[in-house]
């Protein structure tokens, strides 16, 4: 076991990410079409998947799509750790944000060199220890169930999500030293990062945009290749067509579909991603831009990346 990962101070989850937006009520068309639980209030959704009770985002009413806070789940017995580091980098605590005044736990708040606001919060780790088993079906089997037994499809976990950065070695830097995070690989203008306590290829990846931050996207594990197919079908059907894929990305190896929602940003439906034990140290790669998009995979839509928190009339 490699005691110099083991030993370093860092966040073990994504615990959840807030984004506002000027319609709740789209937004439960769009997050009950795409197969999640989503529970709320006319100022509240929350966005949960089937069978946990664990809250994965929160969507709060506001003028227009707007990233509102990252949360990061830490080990109790790291959080003194925490404000000594964060202290000693000249990061100051800021109160936490009126939309999360009813449900605080142990931890604090403070903001990225962008202006991001961030909650370390203790909790239990949300992030998998272990990579699931790989299915597939034995001989004399069927592998596929007749197109009426397919069911909806409904994802298990989020794995990830992407956010824009003004100055993406900034982030890489501050997110590395302030949060323990790991870089996974760096092919240009998009960087992928992991936890050190074992994560999927990463928990968070950025993108740079010159206008400012956003949110570009949250993706969504299923148990099948089949299932990243059905979920696009499913998507089409309640009227989301548009999106991008089916495709294998390189960085991370998982299948992919991308479904546009109404803000210009993306919910995926990912399978099979690649792990990160925690034991493992593993070593960053610097591969072409290129490699930051698909093995293989239809062309890339001409605005995948634009942030559209900055050019909101553009949706």
């Amino acid at each position: 076991m490699n005691t110099s990962v083991q030993n370093r101070l860092g966040v073990h989850s994504l615990d959840h990410f807030s984004v506002q937006v000027p319609d709740l009520a789209t937004a439960t068309d769009f997050f009950r079409a795409f197969g999640l639980d989503v529970r709320g209030s006319a100022i509240q959704l929350d966005l949960l998947t089937f069978g946990s009770d664990h809250r994965w985002a929160k969507f709060t009413p506001g003028p227009r799509k707007a990233l509102a806070y990252l949360s990061f789940g830490i080990y109790p017995q790291d959080l003194e750790g925490f404000r000594q580091r964060l202290a000693g980098m000249d990061v100051q605590t800021v109160p936490a944000p009126e939309s999360a005044q009813a449900d605080q736990a142990d931890g604090f708040w403070f903001r990225d060199p962008h202006g991001v606001l961030i909650q370390l919060r203790v909790c239990e780790k949300s992030s998998l220890s272990q990579k699931p088993a790989a299915t597939s079906p034995p001989a004399r089997a069927r592998g596929a169930p007749m197109r009426e037994e397919a069911g909806v499809v409904r994802p298990r976990r989020m794995s990830h999500a992407l956010f824009f950065t003004p100055n993406i070695e900034r982030s890489i830097q501050f997110y590395s030293e302030a949060l323990g995070l790991k870089l996974s690989d760096h092919p240009g203008p998009v960087c992928f990062m992991h936890g050190i306590h074992g994560s999927d290829h990463h928990l968070i990846a950025f993108a740079e945009s010159s206008k400012g931050v956003g949110y570009h996207h949250s993706a969504w594990d299923v148990t099948s290749l089949d299932q990243v197919g059905l979920g696009a079908m499913q998507m089409a059907e309640a009227g989301y067509s548009r999106g991008w894929g089916m495709g294998r990305h390189v960085l991370g190896s998982n299948y992919f579909f991308y479904v546009r929602d109404p803000w210009g940003s993306y919910a995926e439906y990912s399978f099979d991603i690649d792990y990160i034990p925690k034991e493992m140290d593993w070593e960053a790669s610097y591969p072409a831009p290129e490699n930051s998009i698909y093995l293989w995979g239809p062309d890339l839509p001409a605005d995948f990346v634009t942030n559209y928190e900055t050019y909101p009339s553009q949706v």
